[in-house]
């Protein structure tokens, strides 16, 4: 239960925290990264192993507001000078920029595809809201999994 409301944190916090402070460019790049199924299926491991390491380190909480606080750029940079997490980058068949937008892109098109009204909270390109949609039954268990969230039975 802990990892979960950790991992929301996480993941809501560093997008809440950051969309009404993101630049033009992020924005425009997180329109612009084209979601596939294959791309998808290496962001969510990634995410998962990412998340698992993060919450493995004593300092987590600290690293967690300093990155609130970053621009794009750092966090990239910050991304890109941690070898444990570049390498899980790798592993998974990323680049730091893959991961650091693509990841975003993922989860707001998600959102999006189940109803999430496109605004400062959400931002996702109309064909990643259509790739979202139409793979939705496929993804969200594995996104959800990713997350620390247990199905329903």
């Amino acid at each position: 239960m802990r990892k979960l409301i950790i991992l929301l944190l996480i993941s809501v916090g560093l997008v809440n925290a950051q969309l009404p402070q993101i630049s033009p460019e992020q924005r425009q790049a997180i329109l612009d990264y084209q979601l596939t199924l294959p791309r998808a299926n290496q962001l969510i491991p990634a995410m998962e192993a990412m998340t698992k390491y993060l919450l493995s380190l004593p300092d987590f909480q600290d690293r967690l507001q300093k990155s609130m606080k970053m621009t794009p750029a750092e966090r990239l940079a910050q991304l890109e000078n941690d070898p444990k997490a570049m390498a899980i980058v790798k592993q998974n068949g990323l680049t730091a920029r893959d991961y650091v937008v693509g990841v975003p892109a993922l989860r707001m098109a998600l959102m999006a595809a189940q109803g999430a009204p496109a605004g400062p909270y959400i931002i996702a390109s109309p064909a990643n809201v259509a790739f979202a949609k139409a793979h939705l039954a496929e993804l969200k268990p594995k996104m959800d999994a990713a997350d620390g969230i247990r199905p329903r039975k």
